[in-house]
């Protein structure tokens, strides 16, 4: 279940393509090679309403949270983790030599005994494979 919640600030708009950063995220995703693929999800939410720093207009972030199911190690965790921050912040480079920018990234380990699931696309993806 690695589900990727990316919060931007609105004056991004017009700079960085979200669709891009939505795909790019998914398919570093893809390459880290420990997420199944039936399970990843990356969503973008625009944040019309915030504030940074000193209030200055001029400034912007993207904060990405990542949610996944316990059973990966710290070291695979860590890993996957840095594989994906690299492409996004190489993505990002343009921003951050055109303006003052805040990017992060942080993962968050959900308790299988507090998080519910019901996924059927797992098994579509199976059965395309199986069946071309």
């Amino acid at each position: 279940m690695p589900h990727f919640t990316i919060e931007y600030s609105a004056n991004l708009d017009g700079r960085v393509d979200m669709g891009k950063i939505v795909e790019l995220v998914r398919k570093a995703a893809v390459e880290t090679g420990i997420f199944p693929l039936g399970g990843i999800r990356v969503r973008a939410i625009r944040c019309e309403h915030y504030a940074i720093a000193d209030g200055s207009p001029h400034f912007s972030f993207l904060a990405m949270l990542l949610r996944l199911g316990e059973g990966r190690d710290l070291a695979a965790r860590q890993k996957a983790g840095e594989h994906i921050f690299k492409a996004l912040s190489s993505h990002l480079e343009p921003v951050f030599a055109g303006s003052k920018f805040a990017l992060s990234f942080d993962m968050q380990i959900n308790d299988k005994e507090t998080s519910w699931k019901r996924n059927n696309i797992h098994e579509a993806l199976k059965a395309e494979a199986a069946h071309g």
